[in-house]
């Protein structure tokens, strides 16, 4: 069968978690998004010399930390160009996304059901890093 799921090896990673580190130009902009639009918890502020470098964000069991671009590799570089994260709730898909939107957030894609059963809407952070947000 060509979709059959394949055992991993028996020496193989038994992950238990997923944390996502996303850097960015003006953390107090991600993180009012993230916090204010989104509605992550701020699980944790990290400052280093009394200013702020990074936030750890919290949804459920999904982690996000946020922290300042350093600039090192130029501040204007594209960010999350081929990636998403996908992220799953038990919560109505639809209400959720007026939420978000009530709250100035922009959807990429508004609701819909996908044919493989979830429903899901999609948005982008201030940086360019894509979201996927579903229920099954």
């Amino acid at each position: 069968m060509a979709n059959a799921p394949l055992a991993a090896p028996p020496d193989g990673l038994q992950a238990v978690a997923l944390t996502a580190s996303l850097t960015t130009p003006d953390l107090q902009a991600s993180l009012a998004w993230y916090h204010e639009v989104v509605g992550f918890a701020i699980d944790q502020r990290h400052e280093r010399e009394g200013r702020l470098m990074a936030v750890s964000l919290r949804s459920g069991d999904v982690r996000i930390l946020i922290s300042q671009d350093n600039g090192d590799k130029g501040l204007d570089r594209a960010k999350g160009e081929g990636f998403s994260l996908m992220i799953t709730t038990r919560q109505d898909i639809d209400p959720l996304a007026a939420a978000i939107k009530a709250r100035g957030g922009t959807l990429e894609m508004e609701p819909a059901t996908m044919p493989w059963g979830p429903r899901i809407f999609r948005l982008r952070d201030p940086d360019g890093f894509r979201l996927a947000i579903s229920s099954p």
